[in-house]
Parts: structure tokens; C-alpha cells; sequence
């Protein structure tokens, strides 16, 4: 009997590590808009520090060790025939292309502001955006933040970290942002925030303009549904959780009333035989926590437990968020446990290519000079 045909659509955070995962398991696939891993983590530390971002963050899909069993294809996914089983997608080129497979992930994530993209682009198109979007706020004298959630204040400490000398306000809904972490977070972070100068301003909920996306860097006045004066800076940055599941390619059958893949508690999509989804883009619970919680390896487990007879393991969500909020500082990587506590990992620029390179991507090439 010949091994499955794997297609893991989408090769972002979590897409990725599947597919390495079930790289020696199969005759694997995978589909992705980028020519590599364009991560959407740590939003300060990509605006403020881009090459120290792109170094971790932006990473061809070639230095990958265990990717090298892995078939890459470039393009767009449009359709899914349930029937037949086969993704369609179109290239760079715009021609079309289809992939049978006998499993299929989705991993395709979701649209979130102006860094999280699922455009087609090559390259140096990726390259272009990231230094763009720096520049943008490095030429900017004042800075507007909006949204409560950790790509908000990540953005706004690394904004006031790598230019203390401008103005950096974080407007935030609630009576405290990070409302998904525990408070313990917030209060570290809150008073981090204030020793760098930054305002916190909470209870402001920004008015989005009609047909605005939240999806760049805009300038100018912030008005406010909440009551207050306006607001003005020379950059704004809409980090306000305005996301969009990337599944228009999906029949609506697989989908929850508001566009995410439908899962059940082993990741399987219901009433579609070898149909798994994982990351931002299953419905897994409120939070989608299998984003964040490395289910990538019990996914895998439960593919291959699926194909041979075995036993497949449930995903258990985690009741808040948890990890790194603000990126590495000093050298130093701060992660917060559910519980709130923060640990630090010193020296990280040292040790980064043990614990993620070799530890959880099993090997990167370095890069070619």
C-alpha cells in the first residue's frame, strides 16, 4: 500500500511545525501564499527591530531540515472538492493547479491587521512590507496604539523602547489590556509601559472608518464611541483583533457561523473523513488556543493514529493565554505562564538556536550569505 498523500494548507507557525511533524509519514505537501515562514508573532519587536524580527521570524522555507522531504507549492488556495478530494490554488504565474490528497490540514490562520496577510507575495515583496512599516513609524514623531490585546502592547513597548524620544499613547476598551492573560501580566507589563513614558488610556474604543480594514499604518484622528476627545498622532496603528478566518476557499458546511473550521476534540473536521484543521483558524474554543499550545505534535499523533488503528488523543485548551507578550529584550526572553508568573530566558540570542532551531524545528540551515 503506497504512504498517504498529506496536504498541510498553510505553513505558518503551526502549519509548519505539522508538516515536519508528518514529514516522515507520508508524502507531504505543503501549501503556502509565502515563500517562507513569515510569522505573525511579535508584532513590537518586526515594527521596531525588524532585522533582529526577521532573523527568528522570516525564515525560507530551504533551511528547514525536515522540511526537505516536504513538497512546497507557492500559490493562493481557492477551492476545496470534498468529493474528489483535491485542493485547487493558483500560482504565481496565475495558472491553476490541483493537489489530490488523502489528508488534508488546514492550517491557513487568519487575516489580522496590516501584518498578517494572506496575499500571494514573493520574497522581496515580504522584505518590502517589513521595512516599510518600520520606516513608516521611524519617521513618525507620535504614536497611537489601539487594542487591548498582546500584539497591541508588544507593539506599543517596543515602539517606546526603540524611540524613547517619541510620544506613545496605548488606548485599550477595557479597564485593563491583555484581558485574556492573567491580570498578573498586565500588571507587570502596565508598569513597564509607564516607566517608558508611554500613556495608558483605558476605556477608549476606537470608531473604525466605514470600509477601513484595519490593514496599515495610517496618520491622524482617532475619534472615540466611547465618549472622549479625539486624538491625534503621526502614526496609527490598528492592532484592535479585527480578525478574519482565511477560509473563503472552504464550503460553508465546514464552517461556524462566523467563518472558522469546525473541530472536534481530536482536531478532526466533523463529516469529512481525513479532514483535521489547527491555529487560528479552528473553531477549538473561544480563545482558539491550539494556535499557541503546540497541539502541532498531538495533531500529528492523531493523523497517524487515524491511518494505522491507534489511539488518538483529545486537545485540551488552556483557559488563558500564555508565552511571550512583548518579545525578547536585553537579550533577555520573557515568558509568562497561565498562572501569570514570568520567566526569564537570559542570553537568548545564545541559546534561541538550541531551544527553537534545533529543539522545536529540528534543525535550520543557516542562512546563505
Amino acid at each position: 500500500m503506497s504512504s498517504p498523500r498529506i496536504v498541510v494548507a498553510g505553513l505558518g507557525d503551526t502549519g509548519l511545525l505539522t508538516a515536519i511533524h508528518l514529514s516522515k509519514h507520508g508524502r507531504v505537501v505543503g501549501i503556502s501564499s509565502k515563500p517562507g515562514l513569515v510569522s505573525g508573532q511579535e508584532l513590537g519587536m518586526r515594527l521596531s527591530r525588524p532585522g533582529e524580527w526577521a532573523r527568528d521570524y522570516w525564515v525560507p522555507f530551504d533551511r528547514y531540515q525536515r522540511l526537505d522531504p516536504v513538497r512546497i507549492v507557492h500559490g493562493t488556495l481557492t477551492r476545496l472538492d470534498l468529493a474528489a478530494q483535491q485542493v485547487h490554488l493558483t500560482g504565481p504565474d496565475g495558472a491553476g493547479a490541483i493537489e489530490p490528497y488523502d489528508v488534508l490540514v488546514i492550517a491557513t490562520g487568519v487575516t489580522n491587521g496590516f501584518w498578517r496577510r494572506p496575499d500571494l507575495q514573493t520574497s522581496d515583496q515580504v522584505a518590502a512590507a517589513i521595512a516599510a512599516d518600520h520606516e513608516r513609524l521611524a519617521a513618525a514623531d507620535s504614536v497611537i496604539v489601539l487594542g487591548g490585546g498582546a500584539a497591541a502592547v508588544s507593539g506599543a513597548l517596543n515602539v517606546a523602547t526603540a524611540w524613547p524620544e517619541k510620544r506613545v499613547d496605548l488606548y485599550f476598551p477595557g479597564e485593563r489590556a491583555l484581558s485574556h492573560h492573567h491580570g498578573r501580566v498586565w500588571s507587570t507589563l502596565s508598569k513597564r509601559l509607564e516607566r517608558l513614558g508611554a500613556g495608558l488610556h483605558p476605556h477608549h474604543r476606537a470608531v473604525v472608518p466605514d470600509g477601513f480594514g484595519c490593514d496599515e499604518i495610517t496618520s491622524g484622528t482617532v475619534e472615540w464611541s466611547t465618549g472622549q476627545s479625539a486624538s491625534s498622532a503621526a502614526a496609527v496603528l490598528w492592532t484592535v483583533g479585527r480578525v478574519t478566518p482565511n477560509t473563503t476557499w472552504l464550503p460553508d458546511e465546514l464552517l461556524d457561523e462566523i467563518g472558522f473550521v469546525v473541530v472536534d476534540e481530536y482536531l478532526r473536521v466533523p463529516g469529512a473523513p481525513g479532514l483535521y484543521a489547527i491555529g487560528d483558524v479552528a473553531a477549538t474554543d473561544p480563545l482558539r488556543t491550539s494556535a499557541r499550545s503546540r497541539a502541532d505534535g498531538l495533531l500529528a499523533h492523531n493523523i497517524r493514529a487515524d491511518l494505522a488503528g491507534g489511539t488518538p488523543k483529545p486537545f485540551e485548551p488552556a483557559a488563558r493565554r500564555w508565552g511571550s507578550v512583548v518579545g525578547t529584550q536585553r537579550n533577555s526572553l520573557e515568558v509568562f505562564s497561565p498562572g501569570g508568573q514570568g520567566f526569564r530566558i537570559p542570553a537568548w540570542s545564545l541559546l534561541q538556536p538550541l531551544i527553537v532551531r534545533r529543539g522545536i524545528y529540528g534543525g535550520v540551515r543557516k542562512p546563505v550569505s
